[in-house]
């Protein structure tokens, strides 16, 4: 515990107050963009990523995923490096306002300006999985969500 000092009328508090404010991020409504710096915990406060979204198929089926549960190309997961794994994201290709929700089960991906890897149905479902690579935005949902994915058009 940090035990205050007076001195005066003031309280000092001392340097551990100044450093862990210096820790915490500043957010706003209108830059709620957050990169492979840090990733907040789940339920504390808003994530949202805008890169490039690639995806992995059937080479990889039955790999161990970093959860440890084998990778299946036909459920809605997703590689992240930074979020918590069985945190849950919503996907949304930028070009057709198409979005997906899907559990984070894995890290990576490890090209840069890529800032998350589909599975095959996930990439299928948003329409980039002939492309190969689209512009998404990546919002992390604040509670996990239900094991049906959210598949939406805008």
């Amino acid at each position: 515990m940090i035990e205050p000092k007076v001195f005066g009328k003031s309280i000092l508090v001392g340097a551990a107050l100044v450093a862990l404010t210096s820790l915490c991020p500043v957010y706003s409504a209108e830059s709620a963009v957050i990169t492979h710096a840090a990733a907040p915990t789940v339920g504390t406060s808003r994530h949202v990523q805008i890169g490039d979204a690639s995806w992995y198929g059937a080479p990889h089926k039955g790999h161990r995923t970093a959860s440890g549960e084998p990778y299946d190309p036909q459920l809605l997961t997703a590689a992240h490096p930074s979020l918590p794994l069985d945190s849950t994201v919503r996907v949304t290709n930028l070009k057709n306002g198409l979005s997906v929700d899907v559990r984070v089960n894995d890290r990576g991906p490890y090209k840069s300006r890529r800032v998350i890897d589909l599975s095959a149905k996930a990439a299928e479902t948003i329409g980039l999985k002939r492309r190969g690579v689209a512009k998404v935005k990546v919002e992390l949902l604040p509670h996990p969500q239900p094991a049906v994915y959210h598949l939406s058009a805008n």
